[in-house]
């Protein structure tokens, strides 16, 4: 037994700093075995060290749970999963895969990533995403605080980061185009158009070779680690600078006045379909994560994206929550619009119910309690819900109104 691995605790999940070490928590109901892998640097082709967690020591009910003293901000991690690969019974382990941690806080993908390789055969180790532990209390917000302008008085400017500075004609530096910080120079010019809000389109990572061959995923509806801000979108390198640079945006954007809205994508992730990649949650505990189509061996597709987000299955309802808690009160955000809404009132099974938990969840958490919820309330699988969505604080796109414009 290893004098620096302790048994950890179930809560919080993810990976969190604890006095001389960090815990490790995740869920996994029916792995036989998980290994913590931990990397010294983002382009290590192999881990530096590898720990084997026990059931009996490192297992309460279906959580596992590791402490590891010694480690600090800025470590690199990532999951290995052992259990039974059985599609049929939608159980889809894979002990060869390298997985990201769905409570990562932060995401390094480094130069060698590999989306095929997570589909095929074998270990992907070297070609795999890193989670990185974050110290939540190690930056200096400045007194910063919710703006909480009403909706009355709001005019939101709806914008993608990796294109609002890209062009030479933004003015911004080089080194600072498409990124968080290169949209802070363009503070002044937000102003002048009298803007009070900028809602960003998708910045949780996502997985930019989630596309045809020889493109890349520009819009970002394509996530994968819904807690990190897309590290692409930072002009930082290192493990932490897109969690900073998140942050520094949205203090200076309150200093202005201008209150920040993310689109945020709970319908779907970048899993994809029965023939996409083990990155994540498919290979962790898959029925947790996914609602099933009819055949338990593939996906049911109400978000035109290949598979669906079980949002109402208690492990992904607190998922969903405890990352909107994580966004308002770690990062500062000011509101949220939802991607495909109605997807969140969709049942395991597919089928939409009056009253989803999560939906009423959102609605009624208190952390969220002076955010802004603004629904695009349809999915792909032909629910269309504006004028009746669940809740009563969320704001709907009006898509005939948008449609006639």
């Amino acid at each position: 037994m290893l004098s620096d691995v302790l048994p950890g605790s179930t809560h919080p999940l993810g990976a969190t700093l604890q006095s001389g070490g960090v815990n490790f928590a995740i869920y996994s109901r029916h792995a036989t075995c998980l290994e913590l892998l931990l990397f010294d640097a983002p382009e290590d082709a192999a881990p530096a060290r590898v720990i084997r967690l026990e059931p009996g020591r490192h297992r309460t009910a279906d959580y596992w749970h590791v402490l590891v003293q010694g480690l600090g901000a800025g470590q690199l991690y990532a999951w290995r999963a052992h259990g039974p690969l059985a599609p049929e019974r939608g159980l889809r382990f894979d002990g060869e895969k390298v997985l990201l941690d769905p409570y990562a806080r932060a995401v390094v993908m480094g130069e060698r990533y590999d989306r095929k390789a997570a589909t095929l055969p074998g270990d992907n180790c070297a070609s795999a995403l890193r989670g990185v532990v974050v110290d939540a209390r190690g930056y200096d917000w400045e007194g910063d605080r919710p703006l909480h302008r009403p909706y009355g008085e709001t005019i939101i400017y709806e914008l993608h980061v990796g294109g609002f500075t890209r062009d030479p004609s933004s003015g911004v530096k080089p080194e600072l185009r498409g990124t968080y910080a290169g949209l802070v120079e363009k503070i002044p010019y937000l102003q002048d158009l009298g803007v009070t809000a900028v809602e960003l389109l998708p910045v949780q990572h996502f997985d930019p070779l989630d596309a045809p061959l020889g493109r890349v995923n520009y819009w970002g509806y394509s996530p994968l680690a819904f807690f990190a801000p897309h590290g692409p979108y930072s002009s930082r390198r290192d493990p932490l600078g897109p969690v900073d640079e998140f942050r520094d945006m949205v203090k200076a954007l309150h200093r202005a006045g201008i209150e920040v809205i993310l689109d945020v994508v709970f319908n779907h992730t970048a899993e994809g379909d029965e023939r996409g990649p083990t990155l994540s949650f498919r290979g962790l505990e898959n029925g947790a994560y996914y609602i099933p189509g009819e055949d338990p061996s593939r996906y049911a597709n109400f978000s035109g994206c290949g598979n669906t987000v079980n949002a109402n299955h208690s492990v992904m309802r607190h998922l969903i929550l405890d990352c909107l808690r994580h966004w308002t009160a770690e990062m500062h955000v000011d509101g949220f619009r939802f991607d495909l809404a109605s997807v969140l009132s969709r049942d395991g099974k597919g089928k939409p119910r009056e009253n989803a938990p999560i939906l009423w969840s959102i609605d009624s958490d208190p952390v969220l309690a002076g955010s802004k919820l603004i629904a695009e309330a349809w999915d792909a699988g032909g629910l269309y819900q504006v004028g009746s969505f669940t809740g009563e604080r969320f704001a709907e796109w009006n898509g005939p109104f948008r449609d006639d414009l």
